[in-house]
């Protein structure tokens, strides 16, 4: 890959490992919360009774350790495209 395209993917990682650690959680729009409540649905696992009975919108909370991981990628994907390229000297 390219030092550049590292340095940009590095940077966006840690930005949002940024934004996970300053919220607390989301709340998904009407379209969003069909798409998950279908999908869990489908699963045999989960009653459809329970998404059904509550709001339409549903809030996701994140883990805290997700935002501390994104953010310690992000930041070796970052350094990682600064280190120097190799000079070409094989014997």
């Amino acid at each position: 890959m390219r030092r550049h395209t590292i340095l940009l993917v590095g940077l966006l990682v840690f930005f949002v490992g940024i934004q996970f650690r300053m919220v607390e959680s989301f709340t998904l729009s009407d379209f969003s919360s069909r798409v998950v409540s279908s999908q869990i649905a489908s699963d045999k696992a989960v009653t459809p009774n329970v998404w059904q009975a509550t709001a339409s919108r549903k809030v996701v909370s994140p883990p805290r350790w997700l935002g501390l991981a994104l953010m310690s990628v992000g930041a070796v994907l970052t350094l990682r495209s600064m280190k120097p390229p190799k000079l070409g000297f094989n014997s």
